[in-house]
């Protein structure tokens, strides 16, 4: 069926308009998340870096993002970035028809749903070098970060022609090209920009950060489930098993923690929970849900011993970027190599434990690289920006915060 004779599906397109919205509303999600961990002088300033990308990021979308991740494919590795520059060749009557797809879901759809994603992704990095970082280094950050790591490997992996998508790659909503990179590009950055000078690990507002997971946990419904691009028994499941494995997740940090502090932690409780939506992503849509309890338990476990390693070896992980995301995204694709089923996605693999070795080797090749291109390109990139303008902010601003010295506003003026 030809793009102008499709129908359009009225159930599928309203289903991926409200993920679309579900999965806009987990950027603020993560503002309030990250806002609440830091201290009073820097709730702004962390909550900017991630409103700033609800906007920067949707220009460089429609000016040629979109066509770079989606566009007609160079060698399997980027979209040519002028073929829907502007969104030239996107009417009304274009149909989302990519690898074939026949859900009867206008283009358009399809450029808002995939824009969400982008907008999230960086902004997750903001929480590793938390209250130490310039603006104006953060901007062209947040631009060059997003043309050199996040464009190439959404392309790679989600458009069908792109290198790993032939190779048999499978991210069903995200481990590689949204947790793993955004988390090895947050190890990067805080190898590279260093330690804060003042430090302030006690969050400024638990409710916050419980306001936060709230609005992540919601929208990673969309995030994952939306991920199916219409409504069937794999959107269903992809659903559940989202909240399945946040829950188990949420469940076993608390009680690891609750043995080693000997207390059960609010705040662990609510990290644990966004291990466990981190560690499904990948995997939500090729999995049982006895797949998914499993895949939160052990998210669970190892991400907070990761978080723990991160502490041991000296890390300035401010807000656990890595240990949450980056080895959520990691373990993620991983089990994804390991328990996929077939029987529960015919259009996926079956894992290693159902005889797919050389699947399981795909996906271990493929994190492999989005691991070391996020790392290596984030720490010269970094490096980069330094010699045209400061990266690091200096030690009074540090002391003051970041919210007066770069915007000068405060989120708690006195005597209010």
């Amino acid at each position: 069926m030809s793009p102008q004779t499709m129908q359009i599906d009225t159930g599928n397109t309203a289903f991926m308009l409200l993920c679309s919205s579900l999965v806009m509303l987990m950027t603020p999600g993560l503002a309030f998340f990250y806002g609440g961990l830091v201290g009073r002088k820097n709730v702004l300033a962390i909550m900017m870096q991630s409103f700033v990308s609800l906007g920067w990021t949707t220009v460089l979308w429609f000016a040629f993002g979109y066509s770079m991740c989606f566009g007609p494919s160079w060698h399997g590795i980027i979209g040519d970035p002028f073929y829907y520059a502007m969104l030239k060749n996107v009417t009304l009557s274009s149909m989302f028809t990519l690898g074939g797809n026949t859900a009867g879901i206008p283009l358009v759809v399809h450029v808002a749903y995939q824009m969400m994603f982008a907008i999230i992704t960086p902004a997750l990095i903001t929480g590793a070098f938390a209250n130490r970082v310039t603006f104006k280094a953060y901007f062209l950050f947040l631009t060059a970060w997003l043309i050199c790591v996040y464009f190439p490997f959404c392309h790679m992996i989600w458009h069908p022609d792109g290198m790993l998508a032939k190779w048999g790659v499978l991210d069903f909503a995200g481990g590689i090209v949204v947790h793993n990179t955004a988390g090895l590009a947050a190890l990067a950055a805080i190898l590279y920009v260093g330690k804060r000078k003042v430090v302030e690990n006690i969050p400024h507002s638990v409710p916050l950060i419980a306001l936060g997971t709230g609005l992540l946990w919601f929208g990673w419904y969309g995030f994952n489930a939306g991920s199916e691009f219409r409504v069937d028994s794999i959107t269903a499941s992809a659903f559940l098993n989202t909240d399945i494995s946040a829950s188990f997740a949420a469940a076993t940090w608390m009680l690891v923690e609750w043995g080693n502090a000997k207390q059960p932690k609010f705040v662990g409780l609510l990290t644990g929970a966004v291990a466990g939506l981190a560690t499904i992503t990948p995997a939500a849509g090729y999995v049982s849900p006895a797949v998914a309890a499993l895949i939160g338990i052990l998210a669970g476990v190892i991400c907070y011993y990761a978080v723990a390693l991160k502490n041991k070896l000296g890390w300035d992980d401010a807000l656990d970027v890595w240990g949450v995301h980056g080895v959520g995204g990691f373990i993620g694709i991983i089990f994804l190599g390991i328990f996929a089923s077939k029987s529960w996605n015919p259009a996926g693999a079956d894992g290693l434990l159902l005889g797919g070795v050389g699947f399981f080797g795909k996906q271990c090749a493929a994190v492999a690289l989005s691991s070391v291109w996020a790392f290596g390109f984030t720490y010269g990139m970094l490096w980069v920006i330094d010699r045209v303008t400061p990266v690091r902010v200096d030690q009074a601003a540090e002391e003051e915060g970041l919210d007066v010295q770069l915007h000068g506003e405060v989120a708690y003026p006195q005597g209010l």
